[in-house]
């Protein structure tokens, strides 16, 4: 166990992911269940704004945002996937950089916004993640943070912890989250569920907050740094 290092693991497995990532990754974010993620992002976070989009995969997210109007730089730890990000999209004005979320290549205060969708797992102590966040914001900055609800099947990654074996994804209860955040300088200003099929509207309305996260596939979570 001395030897295991989470994040070299970690890039390494979404190294051997990247091409099935990159053949599913539109779908998902045009009709599947990341959809509604940028429609969330928009209501909170100013077109025209510097946007970091951390965990982006192979970019198809952050050409989305960008085609919104954003200023998008895109990171991911894997470069099998920044490879694939930069061969699929070239449009002057979004980037694309290898780095890993816990260690930003970024100086303080660069974005104005983030947006970390299924990422946070990923890192073997995700408050390191999240003060990495608050760091490359700006004062009042936003986050957008989506995290693995518990009906997600993703989140077998992370089973054989219970056997004493290492891995590589770290699942957390929405409810983590935002205390996390809430105790360390971040503010909780929005949320919003992704369900799976099953879950109705009307049923997720008649419910507190609380009980619409143990139904997710995936929560939303809109965070704003606070001004000191």
């Amino acid at each position: 166990m001395d030897s295991f290092n989470w994040h070299l693991e970690a890039e390494r497995k979404w190294d051997t992911m990247a091409e099935s990532w990159y053949e599913r990754s539109q779908t998902m974010w045009d009709e599947g269940s990341r959809k509604t993620i940028i429609p969330f992002l928009r209501s909170y976070i100013e077109k025209g704004a510097s946007v970091a989009d951390l965990g982006c995969g192979d970019g198809y997210g952050s050409y989305k945002l960008f085609q919104e109007g954003y200023d998008v730089t895109g990171l991911d730890l894997s470069k099998d996937m920044i490879d694939r990000a930069n061969a699929r999209i070239s449009e002057d004005g979004l980037r694309f950089v290898q780095g890993d979320l816990t260690k930003l290549p970024f100086e303080a205060e660069t974005f104005d916004g983030i947006m970390a969708i299924n990422s946070l797992e990923w890192t073997e102590i995700p408050y390191e993640g999240l003060e990495e966040m608050k760091r490359i914001l700006k004062p009042g900055g936003r986050a957008c943070i989506g995290l693995l609800g518990p009906t997600a099947m993703p989140r077998t990654n992370s089973f054989r912890r219970v056997y004493g074996e290492a891995v590589v994804c770290n699942t957390m209860m929405p409810w983590e989250l935002r205390r996390m955040a809430e105790e360390t300088g971040w503010s909780y200003i929005g949320g919003e569920g992704v369900y799976k099929r099953g879950v109705s509207e009307e049923l997720a309305r008649s419910l507190d907050e609380e009980l619409n996260q143990a139904l997710t596939f995936m929560w939303l979570f809109m965070f704003e740094k606070q001004e000191v």
